[in-house]
């Protein structure tokens, strides 16, 4: 009998020790794996047009820095701790969205009638998937709200008080139409009326804020964010909240994200163009960039662009004084900049 119990014990020790031993080797084996490589990049932009030195002090320039890498830090983080490149983007859009210094969300330009009408859209790359809407005046952060559209899957645009609706229905925040209201924004309107003024002439700027960025698994993502030009009318829509003109993800190719005169970006199909000449023409993503903010500028428009290829760096291009912009990577880029000739 006592032999008997010593055989149990000690098979009972026996059998600790090799269970002990394959955690050993387990941990062993898991802190021999090697790390996901780190290759995400990320760009940001916050709108173009007529930025100058002359019209900027230099605390002006400071604190518009400041915001844009602040929204840059913020989609790097996600891609750093090894995030997904759509989530990127939603994380540095919001930030820009809640910023009055830019033109998306609260600060946004208003209409004639007085009105604070948001447009977004966003696509990732790796499906092709696509969320946009447009016309809304109570949600907090319209990117999201394109996001939710993209993720419910049933329909890619929405408009308007059916767009409010469906992100009541999908709890997203909801916020009082005063909320996005400036006094500099409202001092613009005012001035372009009694003037009798363009957008263009009280806002030197085509205000959208934008992102794009690729993953550590190399999927793309863009966003795009506008209040519009200040006085529109008639319910207009810009390339914002349009899939292929202001936005476009394919991760064949590149995302971009796209700020300017929205009537020609539209026609000429802007964010879809560049990636299409990639992928199509073999053309490196500056080259596809340039070529595309010509063709723009031929038909007498102005803005542009920022773009994260498959592989690769960011790239800007604009035919514009100023772009508001950022751009980050694992290999160490970390900058913003506002001038062209930066």
């Amino acid at each position: 009998m006592i032999s008997r119990l010593i055989d149990r014990k000690d098979l009972a020790i026996r059998t600790l020790l090799l269970f002990a031993a394959a955690l050993m080797l387990t941990a062993t084996a898991q802190a021999e794996e090697p790390p996901v490589p780190q290759t995400w990049s990320i760009a940001i932009h916050g709108g173009a047009g007529t930025i100058e030195r002359a019209r900027m002090s230099e605390v002006q320039q400071a604190d518009y820095k400041a915001a844009l890498q602040t929204a840059l830090d913020a989609g790097a983080k996600v891609l750093r701790e090894g995030g997904a490149a759509l989530d990127a983007v939603t994380a540095a859009v919001t930030v820009m969205e809640d910023d009055p210094r830019f033109n998306a969300g609260r600060g946004a330009v208003f209409t004639w009638d007085g009105i604070n009408e948001l447009d977004a859209s966003i696509m990732e790359g790796a499906g092709r998937k696509a969320g946009a809407v447009a016309g809304v005046r109570t949600v907090r952060n319209p990117i999201l709200l394109a996001k939710a559209v993209m993720d419910d899957g049933r329909h890619v645009f929405l408009s308007g008080q059916g767009a409010e609706h469906f992100a009541v229905d999908k709890k997203l925040e909801i916020v009082p139409p005063e909320w996005f209201a400036t006094d500099e924004r409202r001092r613009q309107l005012e001035e372009l009326k009694a003037k009798n003024l363009s957008a263009l002439d009280v806002e030197f700027k085509y205000g959208t804020v934008g992102a794009v960025a690729r993953d550590n698994a190399g999927h793309l993502a863009a966003g795009t964010s506008t209040g519009g030009m200040t006085g529109k009318r008639w319910g207009r829509i810009g390339d914002a909240p349009v899939i292929g003109a202001g936005t476009w993800a394919d991760d064949r190719a590149c995302a971009v994200s796209a700020t300017g005169w929205g009537e020609f970006f539209i026609r000429v199909g802007v964010a879809h163009a560049i990636c299409a000449r990639m992928q199509l023409a073999g053309e490196d993503a500056q080259t596809a960039a340039d070529a595309v903010i010509a063709d723009v500028g031929a038909l007498g428009g102005t803005g542009g662009v920022i773009v994260v290829p498959a592989r690769g760096d960011p790239v800007f291009a604009q035919n514009t004084p100023g772009m508001y912009r950022g751009r980050a990577t694992a290999a160490g880029i970390d900058e913003v900049a506002i001038f062209a000739d930066e």
